[in-house]
């Protein structure tokens, strides 16, 4: 209920310089991604599983980490502060 997944296949991408087959996770959440700590145990967790469904190195991924406020996240005419 509260993770959204967006798929765009097919974009032209470049990570370490070349173009070879690769992929960018980007992941936003409230009140989960913080510490550098926190965020090595989720990317450990991501890699996994995008090495494993998507058959690439995992140098050829690289994750994003965007915590939000709950002010930042619009839902149902609201915000998530007042959800």
């Amino acid at each position: 209920q509260r993770v959204n997944v967006t798929v765009r296949s097919g974009l032209p991408m470049v990570v370490a310089g070349s173009a070879e087959p690769c992929a960018q996770l980007l992941v936003s959440s409230i009140g989960v991604l913080g510490s550098a700590e926190e965020n090595r145990r989720h990317s450990a967790r991501f890699f996994d599983v995008l090495t494993a469904q998507l058959g690439l190195g995992p140098e050829r991924i690289v994750i994003r980490f965007f915590p939000l406020e709950p002010w930042q996240i619009g839902k149902n005419r609201t915000v998530m502060t007042f959800l």
